[in-house]
Order: structure tokens, then sequence, then C-alpha cells
């Protein structure tokens, strides 16, 4: 932040805006397999993943090792600790409120370029990083599904060396997990994992931007969410990992989030960690209830027979009255309402699913900056 206020001193005119506040079930299990998780994870020969389908196979712990040990990327939230991850989501806030102020003379990323590339489009993950990149100086080139065809047309390995070459942080929203990992370990610049089938850091750094704005602080609070026991629902387990708060997963039965992770976050004795299969029963006392699709990207041919297994499971207005007057309402976006939540909880006053999609870029930003130490 010291250089923050350095260059904001150096441009204040008598006019300029102060900055003092910057200081203060028949269907797929939900079973992962082909996925890398960053524990030592053993998954049964016959489990199944709910999330789209990999095309590598699984990745073992010594995986995530990087060639380039120097390197800080930002794949999973358990590569840092909790003083790390605070002091980003600090710079978060701080960067925030200058980007909204109307400062547009910090240009900490002026000169460098991002390659984005998609292998699963998304909204908001390209409009966030890429205006938030833009707004700090940078520029930002997006990479469709049909521009790189990452491992068909050319070998992952080969893409990070060359992109490497040519931009200075490479983020990547791809389907296998150990795709993320196969980038990070033969790129020489940082590499953001922007989503996998296994985790979405991203958006969970996000969420806990929203969560301290609105709640005031993360530590100690109920998360409780109500869905399936996706790639979501691991990068929760992995906070929960890192940060202290209280976690319940309800799901139905067979649509658990992955076994080992679940087992990991709870030995790690930070956080009080609960899967059940009763959304009733979990949502009690919630100061936040989150939701998510109930087919993911990849799942679309399994949305009707997942709509008859998830009945109960649907957040409504009924539901949120269990959870209490205070309890906020998240979801990452896109919604479908009427379906896994109704039109009325998302319109609600006690919503912040639009200050939480927001914040996506203001966390990326924040971690971009900590990634190439600027």
């Amino acid at each position: 932040m010291a250089a923050i206020f350095s260059h904001l001193t150096s441009l204040r005119s008598p006019d300029a805006v102060s900055f003092s506040s910057l200081s203060s079930s028949g269907i797929q299990s939900s079973r992962f397999s082909g996925v890398f998780a960053p524990f030592p994870i053993t998954f049964p020969a016959t489990s199944q993943r709910v999330s789209c389908q990999a095309t590598s196979p699984a990745a073992s712990p010594s995986s995530s090792v990087n060639v380039n040990a120097s390197q800080k990327d930002f794949l999973h939230i358990t590569d840092f600790d909790k003083s790390t991850l605070l002091n980003i989501l600090d710079r978060a806030k701080e960067v925030k409120e200058l980007i909204k102020s109307g400062e547009r003379t910090y240009l900490p990323f002026k000169g460098k370029t991002m390659a984005m590339i998609f292998a699963k489009p998304s909204m908001r993950t390209r409009v966030s990083f890429e205006t938030g990149f833009y707004l700090l100086g940078g520029h930002a080139i997006y990479l469709g599904p049909d521009d790189i065809q990452m491992g068909k047309r050319e070998e992952t390995r080969d893409i990070a060396r060359v992109l490497s070459r040519y931009n200075d942080i490479i983020m990547a929203r791809v389907f296998a997990h150990q795709d993320i990992l196969d980038l990070a370990k033969y790129a020489t610049v940082p590499v953001i994992n922007g989503l996998t089938d296994y985790n979405h850091p991203c958006q969970i750094m996000a969420d806990a931007l929203t969560i301290i704005e609105h709640v005031g602080q993360l530590e100690g609070t109920k998360v409780v969410y109500i869905g399936d026991g996706n790639n979501i629902v691991h990068s929760w387990l992995l906070l929960a990992s890192v940060i202290p708060f209280h976690f319940v997963c309800a799901c139905p039965k067979g649509f658990e989030p992955d076994e080992e992770t679940v087992k990991k976050a709870q030995d790690a004795g930070i956080s009080k960690i609960e899967i059940t299969n009763d959304p009733k029963e979990a949502i009690r006392g919630a100061d936040v209830v989150y939701s998510d699709v109930w087919a993911s990207m990849g799942q679309k041919e399994e949305a009707a027979q997942r709509r008859q297994v998830f009945q109960g499971f649907q957040v409504d207005e009924e539901l949120m009255k269990i959870a209490g007057r205070k309890a906020y309402f998240m979801h990452c976006l896109p919604a479908e309402r009427g379906v896994e939540v109704t039109n009325g909880v998302v319109e609600a006053p006690n919503s912040i699913v639009f200050p939480q999609a927001e914040n996506r870029m203001h966390a990326q930003n924040a971690i971009m900056l900590h990634v190439m130490g600027l």
C-alpha cells in the first residue's frame, strides 16, 4: 500500500480526492476422480465426477510442484496462510475504494499484458478480469475455446511456455484441474486459477470479501451452502482449512463434496465443518445462505433428473425464514431463478448477489497484484 500512498501523494492537487480512508444420485455421483486436490487423496476406482468431464488423468500431489520454485501462482486457497489471505482481502478493499472514487492514475499494471484462457466460457470471469486489469493500466487478451484448444491442438506445456514469453501473467478457466497444474508447472509467469472442475479460488475470495463488507467479518460466521457438492463447496472447504468459521453443506445423498477434501478440512481443526442432507436443519442460525446451480456446465443433460433429486433443496422464502431475518443470501451466478433459488430470494433486500459479483473484480485485482509482487 505504501506504493499507492506515495503515488497518490505525488499526484494530489488542492482539488484532489482524499484517500485517507485507504489506510483504515442414477445420475453421476459427486465423487470426484480425475481431479487434483491439494491434499494426498486416494479415489475409489469406481468413483465419478459431478462436474464437467476432465480430459486428463488424475494428478498426484507431486504434480503441484512448480518447476519454477520462485514463482507465485494462485491455484488453491490452501497454498496461502491466513495472514496472506487476509492481506490480499485488505488490499482488495483498498484498491476497490480507489477505483470507485474515480481515481485513474494508479496504474500498477501499466505496460503489462495478461493472457486469459477460456476453455469454459464465462461472462463474469472474463469481464471482471479484463476490466480490472484495464482499470489498473494493463491489457488483457481473450483466448476462447477455439483459439487454443489446449491439450488438443497444442500441448499445455508448450502453450504455457509460449504465452509466458508474450505475457506477464496467465489466467485460465478450464475443465480438468490437471490443466491448471500443467500451466503453472511450465509457465515462467504467475498463473491464476479462474476455475476448474475441482475448485474456484477467485470466487471464494470475492465471497469472503463480500461477507466481510456486509457481516463485518468472516471469522466466526456461519455459512450454509445448499445444493450440489461441487467446486464451489470444495473452495469453501479449502478456505475453512485456513480461516476459522462455521461451514455447513446441505446436499442430497450422493451429491456430497469429495470425501477426502472434507476430511482434510475437518482434520485441519480450524473450522467447524458439517455435511448434511437436511437443508432445514442446516440453515438455522446462518449468517449467510449460499446457493449455486444444480447442473453445472457439462451436466446439462442431467438437469431434468437433477431437479427431481434436488427437490427440497431450493432456497425459497420459507427456507430463508428459518435462517432468520439477519441472514444474507449469496449466489455465485448465473442463477436459474425458480430452480435452485426463487426470484423473490434473489431480489430480496438481504440478497447480496450483485455486490458479490462486483467483488470478483476487486478480489482478483488484489490477487493479481499479490502474485505479480506489485
